[in-house]
């Protein structure tokens, strides 16, 4: 029997690095404003990338040069510290664009609030300043074969040299293979979840680029193998913390996810109105001269107008919450804030994976053509909805309604 040979797909790989010189964002104004100009050049491109697996390389490089990675570093720590809207907003409009250019840095800004919640000053001065420099956080959260998401299996154990050893394999693991950091949830020697902050190319971390899906498909969320990785006690945060009282980092995780759902829903349906005015015919019952005068055409377009308009107000509505929990965070305030972003990704979930199908129902035959690949927008949300289960998020959300049952202390609400 004869072997294949090996690609780059199949060989360990460490990141591609890239010299970081990064403007400082000062305010949420500016921050938004940066997004917009960006997003509107990474959609340029983001047809060709996904078609041809062409991962973004230069278009994180831009990320990281515009400021946009630092603009949740605190003000302390010279960074804008801008609003949970404002993030939202950022990442809404990067996914309207590139959905994969905004999921890689959901993680990244999921850790510095573990960083800012968990963290030792001394971590804080050392990642934010990193981060300000326009450096990018990966992460290696999710493991294969547990018994559930919230199982881990990786481990840090004592080194008689002093600090730690760490060892298991991450899967799923977006924006590893981009990052200067990799953040690793693991359970130390009495059993406790920790984030271990990784500086990529740390001597038995290795990154495989084994992401194969239908969508997202340059977000190259691999795998990453820790082979007896040396860690300092230093580089350490008791994650398992982060939960012990009222929190908001699940509802910050998940605020982001929404927004990349909403911001593919919109750039669906920005796609299928410049394609109906360009390039559709209007059926001949109509008795239209263009497809976008065309009655029906234009009564599917409304009913879809609404759905994604709802999702960018429950979105906003759902941010406003976090921020308004984040000035006085109590067990009430961060329910209610986890309860809005549950509700923002219950409805932004379907409508995302609906518009996206209704492209081709509204744009017509010609939209099937695999040259245009059209087909990205519903593969992308079909596969980024698949993050975790929205009808456990109803569920949560019922007994809230009807009980005044808190949610789960955890990272998915």
């Amino acid at each position: 029997m004869s072997l294949e040979p090996l690609t780059g797909r199949d060989l360990a790989v460490q990141p591609k690095k890239i010299q970081h010189t990064a403007q400082v964002i000062t305010g949420d104004r500016e921050a938004i404003t940066v997004a917009r100009a960006l997003a509107e050049r990474f959609a340029d491109s983001a047809a060709q990338r996904d078609a041809s697996r062409t991962l973004p390389h230069q278009e994180l490089a831009e990320l990281a040069a515009s400021g946009l990675l630092g603009i949740s570093v605190p003000r302390l720590y010279g960074g804008a510290q801008v609003s949970a809207v404002t993030t939202a907003e950022v990442f809404r409009l990067l996914a309207t664009a590139d959905p994969n250019i905004a999921q890689i840095p959901q993680s990244h800004f999921t850790f510095l609030h573990v960083l800012d919640r968990q963290g030792t000053p001394e971590q804080q001065r050392l990642i934010y300043g990193e981060v300000l420099a326009g450096k990018l956080l990966g992460n290696a959260q999710a493991e294969k074969g547990t018994r559930h998401a919230q199982e881990i299996r990786t481990r840090l154990t004592e080194h008689a040299g002093g600090g730690y050893v760490l060892n298991g394999i991450k899967n799923y693991s977006t924006g590893a293979l981009f990052a200067d950091w990799i953040p690793v949830t693991a359970k130390n020697p009495e059993d406790q979840v920790v984030v271990v902050f990784l500086p990529a190319g740390t001597p038995g971390v290795s990154i495989v680029d084994d992401w194969d899906g239908m969508g997202q498909r340059t977000t190259a969320s691999g795998t990453v193998k820790l082979d007896n990785v040396r860690v300092p006690a230093e580089l350490v945060a008791p994650h398992h913390l982060t939960f012990d009282g009222p929190q908001l980092h699940g509802a910050r995780a998940q605020l982001l996810h929404a927004a990349i759902d909403v911001g593919i829903a919109r750039g669906a349906l920005a796609e299928a109105g410049a394609f109906v005015r360009n390039y559709s015919r209007p059926w001949a019952e109509s008795g239209v001269e263009w497809a976008a005068e065309d009655p029906l055409t234009i009564q599917r377009f409304g009913e879809l107008e609404i759905r994604v308009r709802a999702a960018e107000a429950l979105l906003s509505r759902a941010a406003k919450a976090v921020d308004e929990a984040g000035v006085n965070l109590t067990e009430e305030t961060a329910s209610a804030a986890s309860i809005a972003v549950a509700t923002a990704k219950a409805f932004a979930d379907p409508v995302a994976v609906e518009v996206s199908a209704a492209l081709f129902e509204v744009a017509g035959t010609r939209s099937a053509l695999d040259s245009l690949n059209l087909d990205r927008y519903w593969r992308n949300a079909r596969t980024h909805t698949l993050h975790d289960p929205v009808r456990w998020k109803v569920q949560h959300i019922g007994r809230y309604a009807l009980n005044g049952t808190p949610p789960p202390r955890h990272g998915s609400i």
